[in-house]
């Protein structure tokens, strides 16, 4: 079963999906042609495999669904908006471009990286998952933790002789004990604020869903930083990873102060509010601004360009 897509031109399918191109072929994976993950369609598993077959300026995007049964139309539809969702197909970048026209460091970003759009986890609780897991620790180091939970405790799908897992329901982890989520790899503290903070997600006492309708960022950051564990950090990753709130800036991440630091100070260290400051020109579009920085300098890392 096949879908096509017209993706809010202009889009950059495969330089979007290179940030999953390090990650485990069972779970997601961008080859550098094609993206794919088991999401989740009205209790159904399916593996979907993504490509684009357009050009930045006219994009196209293929959807190939694999490993579920005859899928009703009302699955499909659910899938397809999942898809657009999950990779912000109906954003426009447009608006952004010509917002920061006038920087120096973002201006000259968004024409080597034209077409890059965030992509977001196919639910909001798995960017809380992965936000609490990622604290304090280095990505690589949070990825195997990640990886590890999702095959322990995920769902699983067989399609032609190779086993792929879908992430865990909130449901499944919440019926977890702090020494099962320990044994993933988790710290005894990281354990609990993710088994407290997912019981909460399951039971209805934190509305992913109503925070994610509020207009008012500062609301949205308010009810999340009231759960235990959730500190502004943490809270700002999961409105940029899981709501698409392109607006918010996770000021705290030591990444995003270096690459800031780099381009818009000569000292390498600055705050947390030196980094806002800057980030105030980008207007709404913080969070995707600071998204172009990152992803230009892991670019770069690779090419042997910076050290």
């Amino acid at each position: 079963m096949e879908q096509e897509f017209l993706p809010v031109a202009p889009y950059d399918f495969d330089l979007s999906a290179r940030i999953f191109s390090h990650g485990d072929k069972h779970i997601r994976y961008h080859d550098g042609t094609a993206w794919r993950q088991v999401l989740r369609t009205n209790g159904k598993l399916v593996l979907v495999t993504v490509l684009s077959t357009g050009t930045v300026d006219s994009p196209r995007l293929l959807a190939k669904f694999c490993g579920a049964e005859m899928l009703s139309a009302e699955e499909k539809a659910g899938l397809m908006g999942l898809i657009e969702r999950m990779f912000n197909l109906r954003v426009d970048l447009r608006p952004f471009y010509e917002h920061v026209r006038k920087d120096p460091v973002i201006s000259q970003l968004v024409v080597r990286l034209r077409g890059l759009k965030s992509p977001r986890t196919q639910s909001i609780y798995e960017a809380l998952v992965d936000a609490i897991i990622e604290q304090q620790i280095s990505l690589g180091a949070a990825r195997v933790i990640q990886y590890r939970l999702v095959k322990s405790y995920g769902d699983d799908l067989e399609v032609d002789g190779a086993r792929h897992y879908a992430f865990p329901g909130p449901e499944r982890l919440g019926s977890l004990s702090v020494e099962e989520l320990k044994s993933a790899g988790l710290s005894g503290k990281k354990a609990e604020y993710v088994r407290d903070a997912i019981r909460m997600v399951a039971e209805g006492s934190l509305d992913m869903e109503r925070l994610d309708r509020m207009e008012d960022l500062e609301g949205v950051l308010e009810g999340l930083t009231s759960v235990r564990g959730i500190g502004r950090w943490t809270a700002e990753e999961i409105m940029i990873r899981g709501m698409g709130r392109l607006e918010a800036l996770p000021a705290d991440d030591l990444g995003i102060r270096r690459s800031i630091a780099r381009h818009y100070f000569h000292d390498p260290k600055i705050t947390a509010e030196q980094a806002r400051a800057v980030a105030a020109g980008w207007g709404k579009w913080q969070g995707l601004a600071a998204f172009y920085l990152l992803v230009a300098e892991s670019l770069e890392r690779k090419s042997g360009l910076t050290h």
